[in-house]
């Protein structure tokens, strides 16, 4: 009984669909959903004994007659530790920013996909740190889709970077792993953009953001009345994309029955539409992105080898942020700048102490977590620089030991560390390696710049990159 008390979730909403699905999705995961159409009825309801039981509260913008900011200030400050998330169609980062202010614990940009919204609310009643929040916001923020804007000089990115350019170059299928959050979708943009195919389309579909049973559709198109509910023809992504870009993302999720069509496919180069009697020829160029390795489930019999074959004549591997963490002062402060041109925000620095807390997290969400955990952390901060104290999760899991005290001799300095643990200087050859490091990463692979402001010449750079071992992969 406790247990279901633990659970129970206020939907303010007045769209009954909406509300049903909410519902189906929360009692999935052992919530019971209360329903409140207006904001008299919500702020009543906590005053009830069924409001003490709430775990958290899902809010609509939308609610008839309502200031959604001014309401999710009123619930705070009658219930303070009451998570409160926010459904919303805007994707203003204002908004965000108003919300965030007024006590809202994450932001959710409407269409969000249901594993999206389970794990905001899971997130948000448990003492994990924050990993995809905000995501969709800070998703949609403005950037340039080219390869200066992937952001890192660590070996193994600088390498996937380069694979991955001179594979834009081809017309021929690509697959790019990595985890969750490493900049697959950014990277196939980039590639896209370098491609000779970068003036026509290029459409993303998320195999695990459709229902299984639209998968196939979705990809070959369908023609009217091929099966029930199939009231119009439909023209599928792979034909839609002849002679653009098709990138599939998650590929993993694709079911056998759909992998089998699309292996089809690639090697006739033509598509079949479900219900049609004849095929389509189409000159498609394939990206396939995928974050686990597709080797281990051809291993388990859940992908096809010759699908993997066929996808992968060149393979792109992004490494995840845990094996790039030197790459994160150039990434905090990229973000930040992005994130201070955001209306009702503005551009802060960072101290040496909160990238060192940064840099000892594993960040399993990767890069788009951490521009999220950055966002969040600058909507909150009063003064002109982040310190670890805006970063109370990240404090909370790793504790504060972590973090230099301010004067102690082994404070980073602008992210390059100059002692030991110990407390004596680090040879000068690696200091010096972490600096040329860091001013790849900060002017992201143009070597002309780096060693402009570095001071000296480009073949002196490429002299010191030889002798010190620096792959720049550029």
């Amino acid at each position: 009984m406790a247990d279901q008390e633990q659970r129970l979730l206020m939907l303010i909403d007045d769209e009954p669909a909406q509300s049903r699905l909410v519902s189906a999705l929360a009692a999935r995961e052992g919530w019971r959903t209360v329903i409140a159409r207006d904001s008299e009825t919500a702020i009543a309801t906590l005053g009830t004994r069924q409001g003490m039981q709430l775990s958290a509260i899902i809010l609509d913008q939308w609610v008839p007659g309502d200031d959604a900011c001014a309401l999710i200030a009123e619930l705070k400050s009658r219930r303070p530790a009451l998570p409160i998330l926010m459904l919303t169609a805007s994707t203003s980062p204002l908004l965000a920013v108003e919300a965030m202010r007024a006590g809202a614990t994450d932001y959710l940009v409407k269409p969000v996909a249901p594993d999206r919204l389970m794990h905001a609310l899971r997130s948000a009643t448990t003492r994990e740190a924050p990993r995809d929040e905000l995501a969709p916001l800070t998703e949609k923020m403005p950037s340039n889709p080219d390869f200066e804007s992937m952001i890192g000089a660590a070996p193994n990115f600088r390498k996937a970077l380069a694979v991955a350019a001179k594979a834009a170059r081809g017309h021929g299928p690509v697959l790019i792993e990595g985890d969750t959050g490493s900049g697959k979708e950014m990277l196939i943009r980039a590639m896209h953009a370098a491609s000779p195919r970068a003036k026509s389309p290029l459409r993303i579909v998320n195999v695990g953001g459709l229902p299984a049973n639209s998968i196939e559709s979705t990809l070959f198109g369908h023609e009217k009345g091929a099966f029930p509910g199939a009231f119009d023809r439909q023209i599928g992504a792979l034909q839609h994309c002849d002679g653009a870009t098709l990138a599939l993302d998650e590929i993993d999720r694709l079911p056998l029955s759909v992998q089998e069509r699309l292996l089809e496919s690639i090697r006739k180069s033509d598509v079949r539409p479900i219900g049609a009697r004849h095929s389509f020829r189409i000159d498609a160029r394939l990206i396939a992105a995928s974050n686990l390795p597709l080797q281990d489930l051809v291993s388990e019999g859940h992908f096809l080898p010759e699908l993997l074959e066929a996808l992968s004549p060149t393979k792109v591997s992004l490494p995840p942020l845990r094996e790039r963490i030197g790459d994160i002062p150039a990434l905090a402060r990229f973000f930040l700048a992005r994130i201070g041109e955001q209306p009702g925000l503005r551009e802060l620095g960072i101290t040496d102490g909160a990238l060192s807390l940064l840099a000892a997290y594993d960040w399993p969400g990767n890069v788009r977590q951490l521009q999220a955990v950055l966002f969040r952390a600058a909507v909150f901060c009063d003064g002109d620089a982040l310190t670890s104290e805006d970063f109370p999760q990240l404090l909370n899991i790793l504790g504060s030991g972590l973090v230099p005290a301010t004067g102690n001799p082994m404070q980073e300095s602008a992210g390059v560390m100059l002692y030991t643990p110990d407390g004596n200087l680090r040879p000068l050859d690696e200091i010096e390696a972490d600096v040329i490091r860091l001013a790849i990463g900060l002017y992201r692979g143009r070597m002309t710049e780096v060693a402009r402001r570095l001071g000296i010449g480009r073949s002196t750079l490429y002299r010191k990159l030889s002798e010190l071992g620096i792959d720049n992969a550029a």
